[in-house]
């Protein structure tokens, strides 16, 4: 009691609490702190600091080899934006990417995870066939696909001379007007046994006691699958076309490989693009602008679909 009377000393105390609440905080927090150091300190120096470096050489016109970086501001961006036609192209061939392939391997796993719902015999072997494609390397798929496409001795050029529709034999990857659906296609392939997969575990999570009334209600099978099931799987299907969405935005393996970004610039998206004007033409400055432009869309798009479907959600 003496104590505090001196003068200062409420200070002291005062100033020690700070301290008392920061060991307080790592007492209680010391075990979580330790558990978390290590994935943070691999996020900062694999993540953060090379998005970090990469803003700042966004900002560049740097060739990849030159020690001088020199700084040009925003001029990247501005002809990421505005003046390169190519790269509107390319952006538009991804949201053609997303569009299709969000709905075709949506809608054949859809349609696979009902069948298999059912209790068709021998579900668990189809269901291991279907789920096979996904598991193959994506350079793998497009190398086969490739041999399948080719013009020559292709499969399916093959297959068409042989049930006489030879007339629709062609380059299918040297068309500018099918080049970008084949590979549509062969990521659709590849894509929808991990959708079955996706939504017959959702389906078991399916209110049995709903779809029985709607059977005594009279509903038959279609108004049941659409209004019963269909609404019970909503954040599966959520789920799914997030990934598509970030997925069409990212794909370039399967593209690379098989058509490069031709004929011309007819199947180019804009990770190719990006990979093109960075380790082909040198131009490392702007194709980390496009870089950052690609994950910003990607970052949008994907909290605005997010926010769009919690929305839709709570209503």
């Amino acid at each position: 009691m003496w104590t505090s009377s001196l003068p200062g000393a409420r200070n002291l105390q005062s100033s020690g609490r700070p301290n008392l609440k920061w060991r307080g905080f790592l007492r209680r927090h010391l075990t979580a702190l330790l558990f978390l150091a290590p994935a943070l300190i691999i996020y900062i120096t694999f993540v953060a600091y090379p998005l970090i470096g990469s803003i700042g050489l966004s900002f560049t016109s740097w060739d990849g080899v030159n020690p001088v970086r020199e700084w040009v501001g925003l001029q990247n961006y501005t002809r990421a934006l505005s003046a390169d036609d190519i790269m509107q192209q390319a952006l538009l061939h991804n949201l053609i990417w997303i569009v299709l392939e969000t709905i075709i391997p949506l809608s054949i796993g859809l349609l696979l995870a009902t069948v298999l719902w059912d209790g068709a015999r021998g579900r668990t072997a189809f269901r291991t066939v279907f789920f096979m494609p996904y598991v193959l390397a994506t350079v793998i798929i497009a190398i086969i696909f490739g041999l399948i496409y080719n013009p020559l001795y292709g499969a399916l050029n093959q297959f068409l001379r042989a049930i006489g529709l030879e007339m629709l034999a062609q380059g299918w990857l040297g068309q500018p007007n099918t080049a970008l659906l084949s590979l549509i296609m062969v990521a659709a392939w590849a894509g929808y046994g991990f959708h079955m997969t996706i939504l017959l575990a959702g389906l078991q999570n399916v209110d049995m006691d709903l779809f029985d009334a709607a059977k005594i209600d009279g509903a038959n099978a279609w108004q049941r699958f659409i209004y019963v099931t269909i609404p019970q799987l909503s954040h599966v299907i959520t789920l799914l076309v997030s990934l598509s969405l970030i997925g069409g935005f990212k794909v370039f393996d399967l593209v690379y490989v098989m058509t490069a970004g031709g004929p011309g610039y007819h199947t180019e998206v804009v990770a190719t693009y990006i990979f093109k004007q960075s380790f082909q033409q040198n131009f490392v400055g702007y194709g980390t602008a496009l870089s950052i432009v690609l994950t910003v869309i990607i970052l949008l798009v994907s909290v605005l679909f997010i926010r769009l479907r919690e929305r839709g959600g709570e209503t």
